[in-house]
């Protein structure tokens, strides 16, 4: 049986005649996309590039880079913000029926 080898990935090739560099301080791959090599172009797609916005609007729970859905939240915060307020107006409604007789 003959073993097959496995390639190594290589890093996708340089836009812009490899003229232009990665606008990352101290980096000097060639730019690939949005001003970014390929590499530093991966991490802002997730939001991991410091001091720079994220390719779309992030959470605005603290430590939360998911993508907003609604409200500023991402998936998982709106619907426990729904579900509270759901929660909430039950409890005003179920309220005003236990009023004191005068």
């Amino acid at each position: 049986m003959a073993e097959t080898q496995k390639t190594k990935k290589k890093a996708p090739a340089p836009k812009g005649g490899g003229k232009k560099s990665c606008s990352v301080k101290d980096c000097k791959r060639a730019y690939r996309a949005k001003g970014f090599c390929f590499f530093h172009y991966a991490k802002w797609r997730r939001g991991e590039v410091e001091g720079r916005p994220a390719r779309y609007d992030t959470c605005h729970k603290e430590a939360c880079k998911k993508k907003i859905v609604g409200h500023g939240l991402c998936q998982e915060h709106f619907d426990a913000w729904k579900a509270s307020r759901k929660s909430a107006k039950r409890n005003t409604e179920a309220a005003p029926a236990a009023a004191p007789a005068a």
